[in-house]
């Protein structure tokens, strides 16, 4: 019960911090990407955000001698670039370019999931 509610809690915080961030509406994302029109640089300061909190978080807890919720820490081992995880990557990414969203900020539009909450205009 106790991982549950951990990973609720990090889903929380990572949703409120898209929804603050603005990055639940596609528009910004596409303008970020939009390099060539009018580029808006605000995803990059929550990617930067986001990842400079990750770095020193990950550091700090994996000096940890065990996780809050568990025996070990499972990290991954495997670090080769196979073919699933290539086109994988490639699909999130045309995806996300296509449509301003990621699984993220689309999940919480699922209930309302219209043709015009899923295109941007």
């Amino acid at each position: 019960m106790r991982s549950v509610l951990i990973a609720f809690a990090c889903g929380l915080v990572f949703a409120l911090g898209l929804g603050l961030s603005g990055m639940v509406d596609p528009r910004n994302v596409l303008a970020f990407l939009d390099l060539a029109g009018a580029w808006e640089p605000n995803l990059m300061l929550v990617l930067g955000g986001a990842v400079g909190v990750y770095a020193l978080g990950a550091r700090q807890v994996l000096a940890w001698p065990r996780p809050w919720d568990g025996l070990r820490f499972q990290l991954p081992t495997r670090r080769k670039l196979d073919p699933r995880l290539l086109i994988g990557a490639a699909m999130f990414g045309v995806g996300w370019g296509l449509t301003g969203l990621c699984p993220g900020p689309a999940l919480p539009l699922v209930p309302w999931a219209t043709l015009g909450a899923l295109v941007p205009a």
